[in-house]
């Protein structure tokens, strides 16, 4: 395995280390991602220099094209000299950058009426599906082990399947490794991502999720609902879907993997338009296989 390359001192236009570092980045690794997110910093910095640079007057005795090539090199080379030190960039960017890597991309969802409003919806991980021995991954086993007693308790009131629940909660959550969380860092318990309004009269937490609007995802700040424990959660979500008329024909589809999914999109509970596909995929393929 290549290792992180360190570009801050070399020249900014060595071709070999510039190399190094794309061979580093391929490996994906947190070291290899601060020493591309410093490169990106540089090429930052030696822009703004450009830009000052082009914004000057240029009627001097040595304004030449000659001149122009090494004040250009100078810049390259200043460019890096400071990004080495930090400007507080490259920080950010693997902060970001980290996030997306690690964390499973997010198709969000909203309840646009209605007491009620589930939002924050995280997608699950690719390689969900069983293994060929039939074993399931860690992760998962993880999550059903710790939830599967609150989801079969709910099942026994509601009718919904146990592993229908799960699969949602694996969905809206990224399988417990994305649970929404206070600003003290304590978890909300809130594994179906229902916010906080109507006549929510409980604990809350405000965090930033993304909703779709007409397909384009938009940030926003939004309240939630929290728990005391993931039991109060799946029995919260339980009264939710018996409690509201729109969720009728959930209900009585609630058999089939594919319509439990295609029922939950069309009474509103997700804006996402692949959120159908992608409960019914974490279903069939993690959960019953």
């Amino acid at each position: 395995m290549i290792g992180p390359t360190d570009t801050s001192k070399s020249l900014a236009l060595d071709t070999k280390s510039l190399g190094a570092l794309k061979e580093s980045a391929k490996q994906n690794s947190p070291e290899a991602l601060k020493t591309v997110a410093k490169q990106f910093e540089a090429i930052f910095m030696n822009m703004m220099l450009k830009s000052m640079r082009d914004a000057t007057p240029k009627e001097g005795l040595f304004d030449n094209e000659q001149s122009k090539m090494f004040t250009s090199m100078l810049d390259q080379q200043l460019s890096q000299n400071v990004a080495s030190r930090g400007l507080g960039l490259a920080d950010v960017l693997v902060r970001q950058l980290s996030n997306t890597v690690n964390a499973p991309s997010q198709s969000n969802k909203n309840l646009s009426s209605g007491a009620v409003s589930p939002s924050n919806v995280q997608a699950t991980p690719v390689d969900n599906v069983a293994k060929p021995n039939g074993s399931q991954p860690a992760h998962i086993k993880a999550f059903q082990d710790r939830l599967g007693a609150h989801a079969e308790e709910v099942s026994r009131e509601t009718g919904i399947p146990a592993k229908f629940m799960l699969g949602q909660a694996a969905l809206e959550s990224g399988w417990g490794k994305h649970e929404i969380k206070g600003i003290d860092g304590n978890s909300s318990h809130n594994l179906f991502g229902i916010k906080a309004t109507g006549g929510w009269k409980g604990k809350v937490v405000e965090t930033a999720t993304t909703e779709y609007v007409n397909g384009t995802p938009v940030k926003k700040m939004e309240k939630f609902r929290a728990y005391d424990s993931y039991a109060d959660a799946f029995r919260d979500y339980g009264k939710l879907l018996r409690s509201n008329p729109r969720y009728e024909a959930v209900l009585a589809n609630s058999q089939d993997a594919a319509g439990f999914a295609q029922g939950l999109q069309r009474a509103g509970y997700a804006t996402d338009p692949n959120y159908a596909v992608k409960l019914t995929r974490i279903i069939k393929q993690s959960l019953m296989a």
